[in-house]
């Protein structure tokens, strides 16, 4: 992902990328050569050595999810920006403290800018879905829908993503996306999940230093509202087969609008207008200069992300909204763990 987050850069107007830093040298000479083997890029080996060496405006923090609290800590103690990738930390508590120290600093830096990696909202048909949302088309938000059938987790250094103590869980590390798009969509306060889960079919041969992966590879995720809505999330990993990898289906009392995101296609109906009446629309955004793994999203986060540093504007992704979109991941958890109900308090207080 660090690799990906160069990539975009390298499209964007006014952005350098100076250096790195990454205590694995096979790491840092494959974002050498994403930069280009000519190109002048200080390399270090520990992100300390980054944040001293005055080479640098911003940061991504593109680490391994255990990785981010002891680094964000780090880089929000000095003036710099900083973007720092889902999911915010791998706890809620440790969640809770980053938010505490972005707030701490920042009467001391008022317009330095920290930004919550959550790109999938930057998603042309997901951004279609907020607008059509936004504009009244489905009346008053009564249900969601996400739905990600895709393939399984992908190789990683050292295969850190393999364990749920380094990665949060797969709720927590996969679906914080998508809690995310769910608390954008109803835009109001969660306040209760169920969840069902398990580990099938994925990553079961696998065995590293004689452990196997325990990472969930399916689960049906629900999450109550205030004010009655409610939301649900349909994952699996082992469905390659899928025309869509992701779907997101929005019903209110007016209407419905689904997001195609894979097909790029927006479909609208409204009740008024009958059984079976729908309208499908491609959709696409002509600004991007990189697509990359994410549909543009990412390079339209880091348009966002710059402006937001040129202008002097706050962020529109905030910790806070990385903190509630883990919570709800920890909770998912919990409630498979323990076969009930978990009601958010439970698991911020925590």
């Amino acid at each position: 992902m660090g690799v990906e987050h160069i990539n975009n850069l390298l499209h964007l107007d006014g952005a350098v990328v100076t250096a790195v830093s990454d205590p694995v040298a096979e790491s840092r000479d494959w974002a050498q050569l994403a930069v280009g083997l000519d190109a002048p890029l200080e390399r270090f080996e520990s992100h300390h050595e980054l944040l001293a060496s005055g080479l640098c405006d911003a940061v991504v923090i593109a680490s391994p999810n255990h990785t981010h609290h002891e680094v964000l800590l780090d880089v929000l103690a000095t003036p710099l920006h900083v973007m720092v990738e889902k999911p915010l930390c791998t706890t809620v508590r440790h969640c809770r403290e980053a938010v505490a120290s972005a707030e701490a600093y920042a009467e001391r830096w008022p317009n330095r800018v920290v930004w919550m990696g959550l790109e999938y909202r930057y998603m042309a048909p997901t951004q279609a879905v907020l607008h059509e949302v936004r504009a009244g088309t489905v009346g008053r938000v009564r249900m969601v829908a996400i739905r990600e059938h895709r393939f399984p987790f992908l190789v990683k250094v050292g295969n850190w993503n393999r364990f749920t103590r380094n990665t949060g869980g797969t709720l927590v590390e996969k679906c914080c996306h998508f809690f995310d798009l769910m608390n954008l969509i109803v835009d109001r306060p969660p306040v209760r999940v169920m969840a069902s889960g398990a580990h099938d079919v994925n990553h079961l041969d696998e065995r590293y230093d004689d452990e196997t992966p325990d990472i969930l590879d399916n689960a049906f995720v629900i999450v109550d509202y205030d004010g009655g809505a409610r939301a649900m999330l349909d994952l699996c990993m082992f469905a390659e087969a899928s025309r869509n990898e992701q779907e997101i289906s929005v019903v209110g009392d007016r209407g419905k609008v689904e997001a195609f995101v894979s097909e790029g296609v927006l479909r609208v109906g409204r009740r008024a207008d009958g059984i079976g009446r729908v309208t499908d629309r491609p959709v696409s955004d002509p600004s991007v200069r990189h697509t990359g793994m994410h549909h543009g999203a990412s390079y339209l986060e880091h348009v966002g992300f710059r402006d937001a540093i040129l202008s002097g504007q706050p962020p529109a992704v905030t910790l806070r909204d990385g903190l509630m979109s883990v919570a709800l991941g920890v909770a998912a958890h919990r409630s498979i763990d323990l076969g009930r109900p978990v009601d958010l308090q439970e698991v911020l207080q925590t």
